[in-house]
């Protein structure tokens, strides 16, 4: 057994099969019935043809048949790749061309978004559609039904030996122009985001153990902010405000089923935080990720507007990533949250997925995004020299470790986001920082030219 996210996920799903692993609107899934639903549709899209190292585009909304497509890929060893239901014209047409997909499952109302482009792919060969309840099919687009797949599939995992190379992508794009696909190998992406098996204890150092830790583990990630005695919430359940769409939420997802938490999806169209917070209290969720001031200032709002209307007592975690989250909000939301032991910030990138970390806590006065330096994350010039405590000299983030092969088919992005310095690979993503004159490192914006709307990069 190798560092594969399909077999770790079938450990997973072995050791804890009757615990419940997903909801998604009204539909909720055992860790059992995930697996055989993943398995089904992997059988049933090798029935069609799809091979391994093939890409599979997923161009839905959040939804159990995201995470389903993406499990299913992985035990096929094809490539799930993300594609963006806000992108249109030359953005999606421009994804689907430059992945190579060979197959792209859609939600129905996407559909006419999809008949305007499909036919400019010469790769894109199975039209895979989820019925939504958003109106009729569209006529003269030759689409196979979501669930016949599925049902055409075997629920026996004979798929052979996998990898801990086989490739993970996430396509980004926006701050850079259009899309481009991040490639990394699965054992790399788990260690370096999805807490190595783990999330919230020490990482596993065998893939066998994932299955004991993801028993033992009922309030994993917790952990590090309990006080002293706090045994903690019997169980870890995570909300994402970042759709599966994005780093946010996909890592939020694997990482929360590799630990054999329960995983909450956000299934609306908009964002609306008065049903942020009904799912925080109904499903007891212990574990919220937002988007920056994105999505923490409208829960702020809605939790100041009727105060103590909704139960949130179940919240010990606040995690933040994708926008500048600032003192003001953080203060807000420490003072309408009083079950929350911390705010989490991540610094990263699909790039470089966590640069570094700042933690905000009750009581302690907020501030700006600042972070101790570490050997692993340095400020360099123009010239990739280390900037020197106290110029004021402003330079990109670097950081070493696990980190990306590559972009997909674009060597001249790749050159220019992954170099060597002294003999060492580092990432510079393009996000801009100082080093104050005690060593501490504070992060300013992207390089990049663009807008950040509603947590949306437009190039």
């Amino acid at each position: 057994m190798e560092f594969n996210l399909a077999d770790l996920f079938e450990r997973v799903a072995d050791a804890v099969g009757d615990r419940e692993a997903l909801v998604a609107g009204g539909r909720r899934l055992t860790y059992a019935l995930l697996d055989e639903r993943s398995t089904k549709l992997a059988n049933g899209l090798a029935g069609l043809g799809v091979r391994a190292g093939d890409h599979v585009g997923l161009y839905l909304y959040n939804g159990a048949e995201f995470v389903e497509t993406m499990l299913a890929c992985f035990k096929l060893r094809a490539v799930p790749v993300n594609v963006n239901y806000r992108y249109v014209g030359e953005e999606l047409a421009h994804l689907i061309s430059d992945a190579d997909l060979v197959s792209l499952v859609h939600h129905r109302e996407l559909a006419p978004r999809v008949r305007s482009i499909a036919s400019r792919s010469t790769s894109l060969r199975w039209l895979i559609e989820v019925d939504d309840g958003g109106g009729a099919a569209v006529e003269a687009l030759d689409a196979l039904p979501y669930e016949d797949v599925l049902a055409s599939g075997s629920a026996s995992r004979s798929f052979g030996p996998r990898s801990a190379g086989d490739h993970y992508v996430l396509y980004t794009g926006g701050t850079t122009g259009l899309p481009k696909g991040v490639v990394w190998r699965q054992e790399d992406i788990l260690f370096a985001t999805l807490g190595g098996g783990n999330p919230g204890g020490p990482p596993i150092e065998r893939p066998e153990e994932i299955g004991q830790a993801a028993l033992a583990n009922r309030s994993h990630r917790i952990g590090p902010f309990l006080p002293p005695g706090d045994a903690g919430p019997d169980e870890f359940v995570a909300l994402s405000l970042g759709p599966l769409i994005h780093a946010s939420g996909q890592w939020t997802a694997l990482s929360t089923l590799l630990g054999g938490g329960r995983l909450v999806l956000y299934t609306r169209r908009s964002m609306d935080m008065r049903c942020v917070l009904e799912l925080v209290e109904t499903e007891r969720v212990t574990m919220l990720t937002i988007v920056g001031d994105t999505s923490g200032r409208p829960l702020a709002d809605a939790l100041e507007v009727r105060p103590g209307d909704v139960d949130t007592s179940s919240l010990r975690l606040l995690g933040s990533g994708g926008s500048i989250l600032t003192p003001a909000i953080k203060d807000r939301l420490l003072s309408s949250l009083p079950s929350v032991l911390a705010i989490s910030e991540a610094v990263g990138s699909s790039e470089a997925p966590v640069q570094a970390t700042a933690i905000a806590t009750k009581g302690a006065p907020a501030s700006s995004l600042s972070f101790a330096a570490r050997d692993v994350t340095i400020v360099v010039d123009e010239d990739l020299r280390p900037v020197a405590p106290g110029s004021g000299e402003v330079g990109r983030l670097a950081t070493r470790g696990r980190s990306p092969i590559g972009y997909y088919k674009d060597p001249a992005s790749t050159a220019r986001t992954f170099v060597e310095i002294d003999g060492v690979r580092w990432s510079l993503p393009g996000d801009m920082a100082t080093v104050e004159a005690d060593g501490t490192i504070r992060l300013l914006g992207r390089g990049s030219m663009c807008i950040n709307t509603g947590g949306e990069k437009v190039y």
